[in-house]
């Protein structure tokens, strides 16, 4: 019953409880058939997409991203790759040198609205369409397309016979109208990176060589006489239906073992993996786990909403998509977890709440890296006391190297991927763990639970999450929001000194970064006693709740470099002054941060 009103509800959310009177977005819906001849590699297909234009625009033009042609030399990916000096090794030089057979290609014909062709241009991955009857707003519209492709000999992410040997990962496959919201369109080439895309509603049937076996995004649904499909001699027929999605992925094997479990409310996760006795225990093993992360999920952001979730081996390592994971399968038990943990959740951030991810990668891929963190710490029972250290010792180097560009740096535009990697995930995680330490861990979980409330099925942006956060936690955070993802502003503190007197302490600090925090001070006494003390920012107009035996010292302002207070030591001797014990906040200097009095 839950799942049948989360479904209800996912398919009605759009007109319903919007998070603001003049929040809008738009729809596609999209009916699709395709034919796939696996002798020759390539497919065709026919396509229609229903288009809902709910913004107060009238729309003159559109755009459709052509992905596969990004697998071709001479692209912006391929160009991309052998110019920027830390190419990604999956990439490298090799779109440079692909043969005809071996190239990426997605071409669309016949493209009509409302049954009247239109002319375009195609300009790499992008067919840029200039309407003569303009799109109104509230206007539903129909496009109708042709289209056919070659799958790329497998590359990045999409392609034919992976490193694994699956046969097909078929991911950014179809034509796929642009995403529009009020900062207009989001026509992005496809040079590596990211996606977005308007929530719809999907149905696909793929005719296949009948020896292949088909996972992918959306329910298999029951087609002729078979279960799923129809069969003749040379295809067979799958047929599945997403709602409220925003994607569609599949991959296809003649090897593939597929593999259920139950979870949740009559819900199903779905396994498909090769047949190879190098890997079925450990597929087999992983079955269980992703039960309990897909629980975890539920418990620390909000239900699962759709009736399934598939993990499938394919791709190039590990890449989600709508309802379903591709993931290289040949690893080490803790790497499959690790993977599996990390793709899962980003079934909530990214898939469910649906950011922008060229603009504000940080938001997907930074909070799936804190709360899949937090979930195989306790999934696997590693009970490690600090599970995102790796997070802040990278963004720690990071930093170092100089190679740092703020986090509203379009994810095409780093200069190096290393900087891009360490911004998006590392100092994405700490967004969320440091703000755990700046409005008190219980204010963040409620925090992350509301903005899935608010936002499900929803294009999200910084904003949106930083205002439900200052809502749940009644303080000010915008200077947060402000210095940690549009600068490269750094938190530095440091203990300046330490004076003792016979029945009393001074101690002065000093603000040597930019970027301003809230601190907790940590005095420990020769007789290993402690005393903790948090200085709030005045900047934030409150604090967070005081932790246990905590005692509360008065604000810091920002522009003040220096901050002293004194409090009573009753004759003990001090040992050592420390900032920040919980290590939650990512001063960029943790060697100043402590004082040891000698």
């Amino acid at each position: 019953m839950r799942l049948c009103l989360l479904y209800i509800l996912s398919i009605t959310s759009i007109c319903l409880a919007q998070p603001n009177p003049s929040y809008w977005q738009q729809q596609a819906d999209y009916t699709m058939e395709v034919k796939v001849d696996v002798e020759k590699h390539q497919y065709q297909g026919k396509e229609e997409i229903k288009y809902t234009n709910n913004s107060p625009d009238t729309l003159k033009k559109v755009f459709f991203h052509l992905y596969f042609n990004a697998f071709q030399p001479g692209s912006e990916m391929d160009i991309r790759s052998l110019s920027i000096r830390d190419a990604d090794k999956r990439v490298g030089d090799r779109i440079s040198k692909l043969k005809p057979n071996e190239i990426g290609y997605l071409e669309i014909d016949n493209l009509r609205l409302n049954g009247k062709k239109l002319n375009f241009e195609v300009k790499g991955t992008i067919a840029e369409v200039a309407l003569e009857e303009f799109i109104l707003p509230n206007q539903q519209v129909n496009f109708q397309l042709d289209f056919k492709g070659q799958i790329p000999k497998q590359i990045r992410r999409s392609g034919r016979n992976n490193s694994e040997g699956v046969a097909y990962s078929m991911t950014q496959w179809f034509p796929k109208i642009a995403g529009y919201d009020e900062r207009g369109w989001h026509a992005n080439p496809y040079i590596g990176r990211e996606f977005f895309s308007p929530f719809g509603n999907y149905d696909v049937k793929i005719d296949i060589d009948p020896s292949y076996i088909v996972g992918g995004t959306g329910v298999l649904q029951p087609f002729g006489s078979v279960q799923g499909s129809t069969t003749n001699e040379n295809k067979k027929t799958w047929h599945f239906k997403g709602e409220n999605i925003h994607d569609f992925a599949w991959a296809a094997d003649p090897d593939f073992i597929h593999d259920t479990v139950a979870f949740g409310d009559n819900q199903q996760l779905h396994f498909y993996y090769q047949n190879n006795p190098k890997i079925i225990d450990n597929w087999k093993k992983l079955q269980p786990v992703a039960v309990a992360l897909m629980n975890y999920y539920e418990t620390h952001i909000g239900p699962y909403p759709y009736p399934q979730y598939s993990i499938i081996q394919g791709g190039d390592g590990g890449m989600e998509y709508a309802m379903c994971t591709l993931i290289t399968g040949e690893r080490k038990f803790e790497s499959l977890v690790g993977v599996t943990a990390h793709e899962m959740a980003h079934a909530w951030f990214q898939h469910i709440l649906a950011t922008d991810e060229a603009n504000h990668e940080w938001m997907d891929e930074g909070f799936t890296t804190y709360i899949s963190t937090l979930a195989e710490n306790e999934v696997s029972k590693t009970f490690n006391t600090y599970p995102l250290e790796g997070s802040y010792n990278g963004y720690r180097q990071l930093v170092a190297s100089g190679a740092e560009q703020p986090q509203t740096t379009h994810a095409d535009r780093y200069k190096y991927n290393y900087a891009y990697g360490v911004s998006a995930y590392s100092k994405g995680a700490i967004f969320l763990s440091q703000l755990g330490e700046i409005i008190g861990q219980e204010a963040l979980s409620k925090t992350l639970k509301q903005y899935y409330n608010q936002w499900k099925f929803k294009h999200p942006k910084p904003n949106d999450f930083i205002r439900v956060a200052e809502k749940v936690s009644g303080v000010e955070l915008d200077w947060y929001l402000q210095d940690w993802t549009t600068t490269t502003n750094t938190i530095d503190y440091a203990v300046d000194s330490v004076t003792q007197e016979k029945k009393s302490i001074k101690i002065s600090l000093v603000r040597k970064g930019l970027m301003p925090a809230p601190l907790t001070v940590t005095i420990t006494y020769a007789d290993k006693s402690t005393e903790s003390y948090l200085i709030p920012l005045r900047i934030m107009r409150g604090s967070r709740p005081l932790q246990p035996k905590e005692k509360l010292l008065p604000d810091w302002a920002w522009a003040y470099p220096t901050y002293s207070f004194e409090i009573p030591t009753k004759k003990r001797k001090i040992k050592e002054v420390k900032l920040n014990a919980s290590g939650k906040i990512a001063d960029i200097d943790i060697k100043n941060d402590v004082f040891e009095v000698k």
